[in-house]
């Protein structure tokens, strides 16, 4: 399992934080897992999932 910070996941996605955090608080992004105290980092299979999704439902 690799864990990716905001900006690896800013990277992959294409999504400003801005967009990211909106995404997660309406229930339609992966939500970040707490690290430490101030650091959170998202599990790179739900990421990956999640842009599979996105690709699939615009092929259709």
């Amino acid at each position: 399992m690799r864990i990716l910070r905001l900006p690896a996941v800013s990277e992959l996605t294409g999504l400003p934080r801005s967009t990211l955090y909106l995404y997660m608080s309406k229930g339609i992004f992966p939500k970040p897992i707490k690290l430490g105290v101030k650091s959170v980092g998202w599990i790179q299979e739900e990421v990956d999932q999640w842009l599979r999704q996105k690709m699939e439902s615009r092929a259709s």
